[in-house]
């Protein structure tokens, strides 16, 4: 079996349909540190990285005009972010005391891991994984 060529996720890039709203939602209620955040002029668009975990980013983006994500039906690519958590259940507490709407708890039948889901402001879904 040849080497891995990949040592790990570096970043995730996200386009946002309003950037402060997303901003906010990536950097106040999930508490993600904004690492830095620029205007790009000759886009009209702003990046802003935001600290996952040492060494991981999520790119917040915004562009004019971007089309929305399809969602249902199940569209080909990426699916969701998933980001661990130590504890499911206090994740969700604290999301819900924020505003944030989470789906029931479910156990992953194969792992015996429990996650839930919930959505960003654009209706990405994104997954809790309890460690």
């Amino acid at each position: 079996m040849p080497e891995p060529l990949l040592r790990g996720i570096h970043h995730v890039a996200l386009i946002c349909s309003d950037y402060p709203r997303s901003k906010a939602f990536y950097s106040g209620t999930l508490g993600l540190r904004i690492v830095r955040e620029v205007y790009r002029e000759a886009r009209d668009s702003w990046k802003c990285d935001l600290e996952v975990s040492p060494g991981v980013q999520l790119e917040l983006f915004s562009f004019p005009g971007a089309p929305p994500r399809p969602s249902w039906p199940e569209a080909q690519g990426l699916r969701h972010l998933a980001f661990v958590v130590p504890d499911v259940d206090a994740a969700a507490a604290a999301l819900s005391a924020r505003g944030v709407a989470c789906e029931a708890v479910r156990v992953d039948e194969y792992t015996g891991k429990r996650f839930v889901f919930f959505a960003d402001p654009d209706g990405l879904p994104i997954e809790l994984y309890e460690a």
